[in-house]
């Protein structure tokens, strides 16, 4: 009898989807039939008032984007003004000097230093921070205990909570003048004034990219841990029948199970390279380090900003997004070419 039953449940499963399925057909003929009559406007009208609830998910999304991001473009106008505050960004006494802002910009005698320390700084940063996540990640991930996972996820989460001001008093209590390392080094019989780290030029880059990765490596390792949660249990029990070590498994299953993600967030990386920001970089900045923590960003703050000069400013600044926006087009299509993966 309880055959009986489940044969009957089945055939029942299989008409609806047979009925399914031809109303899908009927839509789709229905579809093809309007596509014929009206224009491409008719049609994303019609597939709005079917699915506008749907949009209304990303609507907080896209309501901060606009106001946040592209509104406040109109200021890269500043760039091409002699700009004041005070004045109007576009109006009949608006000022225009063309490429003017640039041309000041590009003929500083620094100007070939700043880039210079800005590309070595986020190149490096990016070398080392890129793939110290995804490492961190799969270590994790390979842990066997539960507990000593969890332990270690919230040891690796925890420093991103503090904040650059917390984080460069640190680096001055540790690595500053009459800091505990200088405090080691005169008891261990090194120079009396001791290290001095901070006044150092060749210290600066080291210090800025290893605490900054230090504090950041655990929080993005995150994108990866989830990626990684997806993957399916049966490869590995495959893997294991095959005869293939923890060591091998995370080569083979793991990591080419997030690559698709590697592949993303490298572009997006990629696209961010030439932002450093200046707040860490200000904080790190001293009268010894200045051969290479000028950077392009501090000169936006310090020129543009305390120096009155906001139309170079803006210049500087366009610059920079400019070329992020260059390496972001090269990543993106470099990558759908080697590996057919892309944003676009």
């Amino acid at each position: 009898m309880q055959n009986v039953t489940g044969e009957a449940a089945l055939q029942n499963e299989e008409t609806q989807r047979l009925i399914d399925e031809a109303y899908e057909q009927m839509d789709g003929n229905s579809d093809s039939k309007k596509d014929k009559k009206h224009p491409k406007w008719e049609q994303w009208k019609a597939n709005f008032k079917r699915h506008w609830w749907i949009l209304l998910f990303i609507l907080p999304a896209l309501i901060y984007v606009i106001i946040f991001c592209y509104l406040p473009m109109y200021g890269i106008l500043v760039a091409f003004q002699d700009y004041m505050p005070g004045d109007s960004v576009v109006g009949p006494d608006t000022i225009w000097v063309g490429w003017q802002n640039f041309e000041t910009f590009f003929s500083n005698p620094n100007f070939l230093d700043y880039f210079f320390n800005t590309f070595l700084l986020c190149v490096f940063g990016f070398l080392v921070g890129f793939p110290l996540p995804i490492i961190v990640a799969l270590l994790l991930n390979s842990l066997r205990s539960k507990k000593a996972k969890k332990g270690l996820q919230i040891l690796y989460y925890a420093p991103h909570f503090i904040s650059l001001v917390v984080m460069v008093g640190m680096l001055k209590l540790i690595f500053g003048s009459d800091g505990l390392l200088d405090q080691l080094s005169i008891k261990l019989g090194g120079d009396v004034n001791g290290l001095q780290l901070f006044l150092k030029p060749e210290a600066f880059r080291p210090l800025f990219i290893f605490s900054g990765n230090w504090q950041d490596f655990g929080w993005s390792a995150i994108i990866y841990l989830a990626a990684l949660s997806g993957v399916d249990p049966s490869l590995h029990e495959a893997a294991k029948m095959d005869g293939a070590s923890r060591f091998r498994r995370i080569f083979s299953v793991d990591l080419p199970a997030i690559l698709p993600t590697i592949i993303m967030m490298m572009i997006l990386s990629v696209g961010n390279l030439m932002n450093c920001g200046y707040e860490k970089v200000l904080l790190m900045q001293t009268g010894g380090n200045l051969e290479t923590s000028e950077i392009l960003s501090t000169y936006v703050y310090t020129f543009g900003l305390m120096g009155g000069q906001y139309g170079v400013g803006t210049a500087a600044g366009l610059f920079n997004s400019v070329i992020n926006v260059i390496l972001l087009v090269i990543a993106n299509f470099t990558s759908k070419k080697v590996a057919h993966s892309s944003m676009w």
